[in-house]
């Protein structure tokens, strides 16, 4: 298992985690107080109000495998260079692996958003994190705050993979190619998506030719323009359903993954669908399945699961979850 990443600036682990990063850092600078109460006003109302805090700011935090809290936290400041601040790892869970997720998906998304680079400042005392920002590519920048003992840092980002609503022409212009390429690789890699491996891309091509029109369709596209991964959204058409949507097929090729593309693509077609007055979504996955931790991580709730619903891409009967996310 790897660990799971989760936005939440309402988290209710969030303030005793900030709490623990700024008690250290007056510490480690010769100032320590002995709780938040202490701590300086802009601090302490970051303690005791994160989401307003933060509100317009990406708060992330990492849940080792095999635990069942979030002992990790990072804010991605926003901006036109986006500023990584508060990253902390509880010191029993450090180790992990907890710091190098935060960091990674932080630079996703601020590669998503079209940042050309991101920035931090760190203590000069602090030797790992240090160690971490200069193995992931930061290097010392002119300085922005001139505090005794502060280093700047910045990395460069190379262009991430553009996502974007395809058009039912665009569907059908993709789904010989790329959409069809997509497919095949899902199944006969093991995904449970409603197809036997091996799937033919003919097979594939004809389901994507007849989604077009007939569902909400992005895509992912890699800066060489392949087709890197895909969701779909179908719409309840009778009278008592307008409200609730379904999202499914959510790809992300073998060759693309580990860069962020599954949330980035669940997260346009949740905004898409509660701008278009969406108010209720839902979807179904095979049991203990990765896709699971990408749910739920992003918020969904698991409202049951049915055993041997669905058959896998051998064959074999297979659990599935069902879950469901409330907009708005």
């Amino acid at each position: 298992m790897n660990v799971l990443i989760e936005e939440n600036a309402a988290h209710p682990r969030l303030p005793a985690l900030l709490t623990a990063y700024h008690l250290a850092t007056e510490a480690e600078k010769g100032a320590a107080v002995t709780g938040p109460a202490g701590l300086p006003d802009g601090h302490r109302a970051e303690t005791e109000a994160p989401a307003a805090a933060f509100a317009a700011d990406t708060v992330l935090l990492a849940t080792a495998p095999g635990t069942d809290r979030p002992d990790g936290c990072l804010v991605l400041k926003a901006g036109a260079v986006p500023e990584v601040k508060r990253l902390w790892v509880e010191p029993a869970a450090r180790g992990r692996g907890l710091a190098g997720a935060l960091m990674g998906e932080a630079l996703r998304r601020a590669a998503a958003a079209g940042a050309r680079s991101v920035r931090l400042t760190v203590w000069e005392w602090r030797e790992a994190p240090l160690a971490l920002y200069r193995g992931l590519g930061f290097e010392p920048a002119a300085p922005w705050d001139d505090r005794p003992g502060l280093v700047c840092l910045e990395k460069r980002l190379e262009p991430g993979d553009r996502i974007g609503l395809l058009t039912p022409g665009e569907v059908r212009a993709h789904a010989p190619g790329g959409l069809a390429e997509l497919l095949v690789d899902a199944v006969n890699g093991g995904a449970s998506v409603g197809f036997r491996a091996p799937l033919e891309r003919a097979e594939a091509a004809a389901w994507w030719a007849g989604a077009a029109g007939t569902r909400d369709v992005w895509a992912a596209f890699g800066p060489d323009g392949t087709v890197t991964g895909a969701v779909t959204l179908l719409r309840t058409d009778t009278a008592n359903g307008r409200h609730r949507g379904e999202v499914a097929r959510l790809l992300v090729h073998r060759s693309a993954r580990g860069r962020g593309l599954g949330r980035r693509l669940l997260a346009a077609a949740e905004a898409h669908a509660a701008a278009s007055g969406l108010t209720l979504l839902v979807l179904d996955t095979q049991t203990d399945s990765p896709a699971e931790r990408l749910y739920r991580g992003a918020g969904w709730t698991p409202a049951g699961t049915i055993p041997a619903y669905a058959a896998d891409p051998e064959g074999v009967l297979r659990a599935t979850t069902l879950y469901y996310k409330l907009l708005g």
